[in-house]
């Protein structure tokens, strides 16, 4: 069965520095670790309106792709705000508010449900947050300041499309529109949060910002660990998929699987826009390099052109492999998940989601590329649906087909 219309190109770098065999070490540990997991894990799992994401087990595209088992971990429902985004931002931003609540007053165990129902207002309508986005991180940050009580303030580089700043602006935030690219837009937030006092919430880190972006990835760990346990640990992907970005949600997988599953964990592959790819150019230089220009591609929520360094940390050598595939390949797997192959649901996936399906299928349609990753017949393949239709009228133009259309059936 073909899955693709044509055959599309593939950029791969393998990491030099992976260390398969290795246990998660005490560098990494100093970004990451179990106490961390399982803290943020009973926190969000104690919000209003948790519930796990579901993980499609896809029988139908498995067999026409030539591999034992494909899963598919969908963020699309994630606290109805679209994208694994939501676990992230707002994570922090309640971290961020506890911490400014137990150091104003002394108090000890302020809890999220304190935050809910107002009992600190007084010190926490004082706050604002701030950050810039591509769309879902800040939609995040967003929503976690209208819930938990601060005020809030959103940039927007000038690639972002109307749909997406609407969706930000339903939860109270201010937006402001810069010129430029993503990380002209994160200059512009940082700046001007020093300028105002704000605090900022960046799923990115920098030297001297490296706290607040811990407790982001802290969040993300919460969709990898409902994973693992839906997969169970009898029946473990050998690989694992992954959209690039900054890299956050990428070392939160990687770290969660590291710690818990050690020598037994699965082959990390990161997939990246070939027009925003600071993973790749990094590994292959060996060191951040930051990639320049305009970032446009429609994988909106990965146009990002520097590699956060937190997340390197853990990267640098947790992170097997990376990947880089055009925009058309994954406007293909949209449409594909969309349709269903077989007996699959159809599966309403953004964007920046199909980069990993788009990077596994590309990579199975050359027998080169499918040996320097792996992949075989008896490979099991874990992706991450990172993100919905977070623009409804971009994705039916992509499509073809309304969110709502494709998610009835």
């Amino acid at each position: 069965m073909t899955l693709l219309s044509k055959t599309y190109g593939l950029r791969h770098c393998h990491n030099e520095k992976a260390e398969p065999r290795q246990p998660y070490g005490p560098r990494q540990r100093q970004v990451l670790n179990l106490e961390a997991f399982a803290q943020a894990r009973a926190e969000i799992s104690s919000w209003p309106g948790y519930d796990e994401t579901p993980l499609h087990d896809l029988k139908g595209l498995a067999a026409a792709a030539g591999v034992a088992r494909l899963w598919y971990k969908d963020e699309a429902g994630r606290f109805g705000l679209g994208s694994f985004k939501a676990v992230g931002g707002a994570y922090a931003v309640q971290r961020i508010l506890i911490e400014r609540i137990e150091g104003e007053t002394g108090a000890k165990g302020v809890t999220p449900g304190d935050l809910l129902a107002g009992t600190y207002r007084e010190i926490t309508d004082r706050v604002t947050v701030t950050c810039a986005t591509d769309g879902n991180h800040g939609r995040s940050v967003a929503w976690g300041a209208q819930r938990f009580g601060c005020r809030c303030v959103i940039y927007i580089h000038a690639g972002v499309s109307d749909g997406r700043k609407q969706a930000i602006e339903r939860y109270g935030a201010t937006i402001v529109r810069t010129a430029g690219n993503y990380d002209d837009s994160v200059r512009q937030a940082a700046a001007d949060a020093a300028a105002e006092g704000r605090v900022v919430v960046s799923d990115t880190s920098y030297p001297g910002y490296m706290e607040i972006p811990r407790h982001v990835m802290q969040g993300y760990t919460v969709t990898t660990d409902e994973a693992l346990r839906q997969h169970g640990t009898a029946d473990l992907p050998t690989h694992i998929f992954i959209p690039g970005g900054v890299g956050g949600f990428a070392a939160a997988v990687c770290a969660h699987y590291w710690e818990s599953l050690q020598d037994r964990r699965p082959r990390i592959v990161v997939v990246e826009p070939e027009q925003a790819a600071c993973i790749l150019e990094t590994v292959r230089a060996g060191r951040p390099t930051a990639v320049h220009g305009d970032l446009e591609t429609i994988m909106a929520g990965l146009a990002c052109g520097e590699v956060s360094l937190l997340a390197w940390e853990v990267l640098e050598h947790g992170l097997d492999d990376v990947l880089a595939v055009p925009d058309a390949a994954a406007a293909e797997c949209m449409r594909l998940l969309a349709r269903g192959v077989g007996d699959d649901p159809r599966i309403v996936a953004g964007e920046s989601a199909t980069a990993g399906l788009a990077g596994l299928l590309i990579a199975l349609a050359d027998p080169q590329s499918a040996s320097a990753l792996g992949l075989g017949p008896e490979s099991r393949v874990l992706l991450f649906g990172s993100e919905g239709a977070t623009d409804a009228a971009v994705y039916q133009e992509i499509v073809g087909q309304s969110p709502e259309e494709v998610a009835a059936g």
